[in-house]
């Protein structure tokens, strides 16, 4: 007898239905026999994944867009507005906001986010609490934050200190955005100070990299030469990269190699860059993220995060990662059936690597931790970004989610032949 079961149900790269069970919150069965459980659900048929993994997003600026509205949409007001949002910025306002925002998380099937925490605050009032946010869903899920100088750190040298007490108060992972410092040089040693406390404190590094439409932003290159003389590999990530799509092939390929190399995670955020990048370029338009395809069949660890949820910087969303891999799949032009479950694997196995996850995934003995969805492949999921339909933390269900029922109603129409089942 299990603690529960969960019938009916297909593996991602496997047709056949088979049977979950779970005990001490383990997976300890998965088989096409009938078992037993205290606690029984149907999949019917649907689905079934490790939960999914958001590798950038910002709970301190979520919901923001309902005070701050970006008329341009370019990511220079977004900043702007933002500066100014923040001054109001109290600890039960990032509370309620947060709070809202990682409900929605975990409704669609994420049970593991990195959320990029603004510290250029004197009193540091977002970071005091996500800290409080991460403790209250610990149970649901798992948070890691990073202490991010969106003002910069050569420009704005109180960060440089914030930064560090940011980590001794219990901040994942440092940061760093060199395009936005005023020279390359300053971008360069923004870098360096963030390899440097990384490597004081052992905590990884989550750059913020050439999030911007110009093949001479080069920093993507030096986090990857960093970390190989640091010996960081596999703690380094760096989300945007856009300007790895201006750049000359042979040159691209040079900084895909290096990125192997250093065994750099790359997080793309298709969502928000597509809507904010092209904006001053003439026709034709650039697609506004980086080499998603070329960097993932090079070998490079690649994913896919949703980003901003309403906030200055992107007026929409709710925290659905499959629909950012559905605009993912249309500007990489990976629309093959096998390039579905790669894609898939961006914002699951790949964010695990990242994550720094060791027991993930739907194997026997390691923590039940998964998800079900009413589809019967990989291109459902993207085609349609169905609701999640159970939510399961360490074999516990926390949210299950009936899809919308649909009825006709063709009683004045019956000229039409229509199988209604």
């Amino acid at each position: 007898m299990y603690d529960a079961v969960v019938q009916n149900v297909k593996l991602l790269e496997n047709d056949q239905l088979v049977n979950i069970g779970v005990k001490n919150g383990k997976f300890s069965s998965i088989t096409k026999e009938p078992i037993q459980g205290r606690n029984t659900w149907n999949g019917i048929g649907g689905l079934v994944l490790p939960p999914f993994v958001e590798m950038h997003t910002h709970l301190d600026t979520a919901f923001t867009a309902r005070s701050s509205e970006n008329l341009s949409g370019t990511l220079l007001e977004g900043i702007r507005l933002w500066q100014e949002r923040k001054k109001l910025l109290t600890i039960e306002d990032v509370i309620e906001r947060g709070t809202e925002m990682l409900q929605l998380l975990i409704q669609h099937g994420v049970l593991f986010t990195r959320t990029a925490v603004d510290i250029s605050d004197p009193n540091l009032t977002a970071l005091h609490a996500a800290l409080q946010l991460r403790e209250k869903f610990h149970d649901l899920i798992e948070m890691q934050i990073i202490a991010f100088p969106q003002d910069g750190l050569m420009r704005c040298p109180e960060n440089l200190v914030r930064m560090e007490k940011a980590i001794q108060l219990g901040a994942d992972a440092v940061s760093a955005v060199p395009h936005l410092e005023r020279t390359r040089e300053s971008g360069i040693a923004s870098l360096e100070f963030c390899f440097h406390l990384a490597k004081k404190y052992g905590v990884f590094a989550h750059i913020f990299s050439d999030e911007v439409d110009d093949g001479h932003s080069r920093y993507l290159e030096v986090i990857a030469d960093l970390t190989i003389r640091k010996k960081m590999a596999e703690r380094v990530t760096a989300s945007h990269a856009i300007a790895l799509s201006y750049y000359s092939s042979a040159y691209a390929s040079k900084v895909i190699s290096l990125v192997k190399e250093a065994k750099l995670t790359i997080v793309s955020c298709p969502l928000i860059n597509v809507a904010m990048q092209g904006r001053f370029d003439i026709f034709p338009k650039g697609r506004g993220i980086t080499r998603i395809k070329e960097l993932s069949d090079s070998g490079v660890n690649v994913c896919i995060a949703h980003d901003d949820i309403r906030s200055p910087f992107y007026p929409y969303g709710d925290g659905n990662l499959l629909q950012a891999v559905y605009m993912g799949a249309h500007l990489a032009h990976m629309t093959g059936s096998e390039q579905a479950v790669q894609l898939i694997k961006m914002i699951t196995n790949n964010g695990a690597k990242a994550f720094g996850m060791k027991d993930y995934g739907i194997k026997i003995g390691n923590c039940a931790n998964f998800i079900v969805f009413p589809a019967q492949e990989a291109t459902d999921l993207i085609a349609k970004h169905p609701p999640c339909t159970h939510v399961f933390r360490n074999g516990r269900l926390i949210v299950g989610t009936k899809p919308a029922e649909i009825k006709w109603n063709l009683t004045k129409f019956c000229n039409l032949n229509i199988n209604l089942q």
